[in-house]
């Protein structure tokens, strides 16, 4: 047992260096997502050396490592958490009403579709987005198009199709393809029936992993892409979807900062979204980004309906006259940026090898 708790320390420091080296290849890359997962190991590794001690003489300094490695991932977790001081904001008579909305990865090959449909009909958001939504799940759908008359499709079966789905007006909606014919990300502008104005972005990169993408390239190009492209746009903006990719990490924050938008997983929970049918196996992959005028009520997980993911609920309203998030801003610096235009470079140069359609195995 004591050579367990010595391999152990070994992994989890192993686990703990390879996301802080810069490379793109997925095995540097995908321990980024477990970050939750090695802080509970680390604790239950630190609990195992006080059963198992045999070198007394060792025994505090493999021990004294161990809380340094956990309040080294501590520290960045527990912004993630409501002990990170951030402040409530309460709706007042000039801001927008309540907008609700629902992101979902429904999984392609998810034939439960009237599960989603009965989801949706409970929860009656303003609007929602499905991903890996393919025209099969797109006439599935149709019988939601009598009260969301406002859509916004690109069905794909490659695992990346999109749909938009409201009940608030659509102005105007193009589908971008940053760094890949095959990887859209779409825009959507839509104005509330009392005038307020705001952008939705519904993303979906590839993630990098030994069966997919074997880097990070396309996804974080993609990602700052749409970084980029938030930055012209003066209304509010939303960026919702399966980001494959945790908030912590290099290219999150490269996002974050770049596009000056606000993490509302910030002060509130990680809202973990994958996979859902193992809850000590689930990461939040499913992010949200969002502008200074944009104040987030409810940010929540909702309960599984035959997909992979979770899907994820959120409650916010428009208030333009209260600047009070501006603080919350981090902007980038000139490394950064070009940093940032390196890895859209990187993305654009990279030839993802992905099948028109897919079939489940």
């Amino acid at each position: 047992m004591w050579t367990a708790y010595l391999i152990l320390i070994v992994l989890l420091l192993i686990l703990t260096i390879l996301p802080k080296i810069q490379n793109s290849h997925w095995i540097f890359r995908v321990p980024e997502f477990g970050k939750i997962q090695i802080t509970f190991f680390i604790l239950f590794t630190f609990a195992l050396g006080f059963v198992v001690a045999e070198n007394l003489e060792n025994f505090w300094y493999y021990q004294a490592f161990l809380a340094i490695l956990f309040v080294y991932h501590g520290f960045t977790l527990v912004k993630y958490t409501p002990l990170y001081p951030v402040k409530k904001y309460s709706q007042s008579n000039h801001s927008s009403q309540k907008l609700k909305f629902i992101s979902a990865n429904v999984y392609q090959f998810n034939k439960e579709h009237h599960h989603f449909i009965k989801l949706i009909e409970k929860y009656q958001p303003d609007f929602f987005l499905t991903m890996e939504s393919n025209a099969e799940w797109e006439k599935a759908l149709q019988p939601l198009e009598k009260e969301y008359i406002y859509q916004h499709k690109v069905p794909l079966e490659n695992t990346y199709g999109m749909h938009f789905y409201s009940k608030t007006e659509i102005k105007k909606a193009q589908t971008h393809f940053f760094v890949a014919n095959d990887i859209p990300t779409i825009e959507v502008h839509l104005e509330t029936e009392n005038g307020y104005k705001f952008v939705f972005f519904g993303v979906h990169p590839p993630p990098p992993s030994p069966t997919e993408e074997e880097t990070s390239k396309e996804r974080d190009g993609d990602l700052l892409s749409t970084a980029k492209r938030v930055t012209k746009i003066e209304e509010p903006v939303i960026v919702v979807g399966d980001f494959n990719n945790v908030a912590w990490s290099r290219s999150s924050v490269l996002f974050r900062k770049t596009s000056h938008l606000i993490d509302p997983r910030i002060g509130r929970s990680f809202v973990s979204t994958f996979h859902a049918k193992y809850r000590f196996l689930r990461f939040p992959i499913d992010l949200m980004f969002h502008s200074e005028n944009i104040f987030i009520k409810e940010l929540k997980t909702l309960e599984n309906f035959g997909s992979d993911h979770l899907p994820v609920y959120c409650e916010l309203f428009i208030d333009h006259q209260n600047d009070e998030q501006k603080k919350r801003i981090d902007k980038a610096t000139n490394e950064e940026k070009t940093e940032a235009e390196e890895m859209i470079q990187e993305g654009k140069e990279e030839n993802g090898d992905r099948d028109p359609v897919v079939t489940e195995d």
